[in-house]
């Protein structure tokens, strides 16, 4: 082969690389392409040394960026404000002592800085307690004594120092001064819990705080979880007879017909499909014909407590407790008569709503505790449905009602109460219970509305009782 053959391949070897290099895609770019993360947002596209150097700072500034978060995280949270006072005073104090020849200034930076030396000694170490937080009774009524009690434990082989315990309760806080504990021994403390307002109280978490006398740090454990006390609304026991002013056992009969139910009605020819049971065998002796019984449909009654939340249906927080014992009395004693019931409060209307929100709140009537539950949550507001508007949508929502109680307070006028009433179908009784400590208590008939005024709850008990037996 000559050199001229060898030269032409050699030079078709040459282009055939190059120009597989020149079409071969750039995956680098390619990959790139589309990307967005903290690479891309910090040096693009770019690739090279200098990007990896760039990338590399950037990371370690991260990571030490994280790490002096954390440690400023800790410091902040044993540290008090007067702490950080002293640690700007000292090194303060000193340099000016020094530079202006001051003895005074010296004397406070050395003794600022030997308060914080000492405020720190309270850091070091830690605690080994074991801590417990009862709450005996979940559920107490307005003005019941509740409390709670903390056991603290030392599990370890030697005297552990004293130490101060705080427990959250509702708004306030509960301290505990815990001497020192000898080894394997354990002691309960008692703590009260405030129950003279009706709502739900959280109570706990259990912390333990360690911090100098003077107050420059303050270092706290969380050791425990979080109890609820649920301090239900003041109840009374109703007659049963009383309820809604029913007293029968079977139901009220309609002038609906039914060809079997308990209250009998008359007889009638048999027609194929009546059931053979109810055939009248006597009176089919008599006629020669078959003769069945008939009957009137009964119903159980459906009573509904209706709890308004406006604050313009009532005068005072006085009232609107009332009014809210009134709504549990009522419903404590349907269920437990096993009654039909429905217990509902106003829903509210949000802030920048534009229109108002027409509807009302359901409460759980499985069992008396759930609810006195849901009682203990209510409040009034501005925003809430009144009296009116919670009528008409209860008689919206709900059938076969046949009793509504309408619970509010003194400022609802006659002309609403007459609407509320209006709202209902006819043969429902409607009775508006007026929560009004400044009225006499009573009982009238206005336009088909029984309204019944109380001042205290006793007057509830004493009212329906008189009325059940009128």
């Amino acid at each position: 082969m000559s050199r001229r053959d060898e030269g032409s391949r050699a030079r078709g070897r040459t282009s055939g690389s190059s120009s597989s290099s020149t079409l071969r895609p750039d995956t680098t770019s390619l990959s790139v392409e589309g990307l967005t993360n903290a690479r891309t947002r910090i040096v693009g596209t770019r690739t090279g040394p200098l990007a990896d150097l760039v990338i590399s700072i950037v990371r370690l500034a991260r990571s030490a960026g994280t790490a002096v978060a954390g440690v400023w995280n800790r410091v902040s949270a044993v540290v008090t404000p007067l702490g950080w006072v002293m640690l700007l005073v000292a090194p303060f104090a000193l340099i000016a002592g020094y530079r202006l020849g001051w003895v005074e200034l010296v004397a406070v930076g050395y003794a600022a800085g030997v308060l914080v030396l000492f405020a720190a000694v309270y850091l070091i170490g830690r605690n080994a307690f074991t801590v417990a937080l009862a709450v005996p009774r979940t559920r107490v009524v307005v003005g019941e004594r509740a409390t709670g009690t903390v056991t603290i434990g030392n599990p370890t082989r030697h005297r552990m120092l004293g130490t101060t315990v705080e427990v959250p309760v509702g708004g306030g806080l509960a301290e505990l001064v815990i001497p020192t504990l000898a080894r394997g021994t354990r002691l309960d403390r008692e703590f009260e819990v405030p129950t003279a307002h009706r709502g739900v109280l959280p109570v706990g978490p259990v912390r333990t705080v360690r911090a100098d006398p003077i107050g420059l740090v303050r270092r706290e454990l969380v050791w425990t979880g979080r109890s609820e006390l649920f301090v239900h609304p003041r109840t009374i026991g109703i007659p049963s007879t009383s309820t809604g002013f029913i007293r029968d056992l079977e139901g009220n009969p309609t002038r609906d017909l039914s060809n079997s139910d308990v209250s009998f009605h008359a007889l009638r020819e048999y027609v194929s499909g009546d059931e053979r049971r109810y055939i009248h065998w006597k009176s089919t002796a008599k006629t020669g014909t078959y003769m069945v019984r008939q009957f009137e449909e009964t119903r159980r009654s459906h009573l509904v407590v209706a709890l308004s939340l406006a604050a313009s249906d009532y005068a005072s927080d006085e009232e609107f407790e009332l009014a809210v014992s009134v709504a549990g009395s009522l419903g404590v004693r349907a269920i437990r008569d096993t009654r039909n019931l429905s217990v509902v409060t106003s829903e509210r209307t949000p802030e920048f709503a534009k229109r108002k929100v027409l509807a009302v709140r359901h409460l759980s009537t499985l069992t008396r505790s759930r609810l006195l539950d849901d009682l203990a949550f209510v409040e009034k507001a501005d925003a809430a449905l009144a009296v009116a508007d919670v009528a008409r949508v209860t008689a919206d929502e709900i059938a076969g009602i046949s009793v509504v109680f309408l619970v509010c307070g003194s400022p609802a006028t006659p002309a609403e109460l007459r609407a509320a009433s209006a709202a209902f179908p006819a043969g429902v009784e409607v009775v508006a219970v007026i929560c009004d400590p400044e009225r006499v208590p009573g009982l009238r008939r206005i336009a088909g509305l029984n309204v019944l005024t109380i001042g205290y709850l006793e007057d509830l008990q004493k009212s329906l009782a008189r009325s059940a037996a009128a």
